[in-house]
């Protein structure tokens, strides 16, 4: 754990079992619970999705700002998210830590002043996102969907 840990311990201890505990012998990387409980069909997503979930809520009850909340709020998203994915969301459980992510930005938010304000701005900016992601989806669809029908 880095040096900033003891300002928030319970937080970061929840944390560092979760994405860091165990280390690969022979390497520096590091793991967690989470990707192992994912291995467990939705009881082990949902166990790592409730205790980010209640570590979002510790941090909002130290009255975090919204752009910290919406900050992450997106960072646990995308992990139960691309973590439900089978197969695909086991490999990237080991190299996307949410809980860690949340606590630098947790640290950063309360040490360096940094996430202040309201998160709107990086709310529409995902809804942006998503919205476009959906319209090359369909594009992509009607695409193949034209080939196959040509094809026949």
């Amino acid at each position: 754990m880095n040096d900033n840990s003891n300002k928030f311990p319970l937080l970061s201890r929840i944390s560092y079992l979760m994405d860091e505990q165990f280390r690969f012998p022979g390497t520096k990387f590091r793991f967690g619970l989470d990707p192992i409980l994912n291995l467990i069909p939705i009881a082990g997503d949902m166990a790592g999705l409730v205790v980010s979930a209640g570590l979002l809520l510790a941090i909002v009850k130290k009255g975090a700002s919204s752009k910290l909340v919406v900050l992450m709020t997106l960072n646990i998203l995308l992990d139960a998210t691309i973590g439900a994915i089978p197969i695909v969301g086991q490999i990237f459980d080991f190299f996307f830590k949410a809980n860690s992510r949340n606590i630098e930005l947790m640290k950063a938010h309360y040490l360096e002043g940094k996430h202040q304000g309201s998160g709107k701005n990086t709310v529409l900016v995902v809804i942006v996102v998503l919205i476009l992601v959906l319209a090359l989806l369909c594009y992509g669809l009607y695409k193949l969907a034209v080939w196959l029908w040509t094809s026949i």
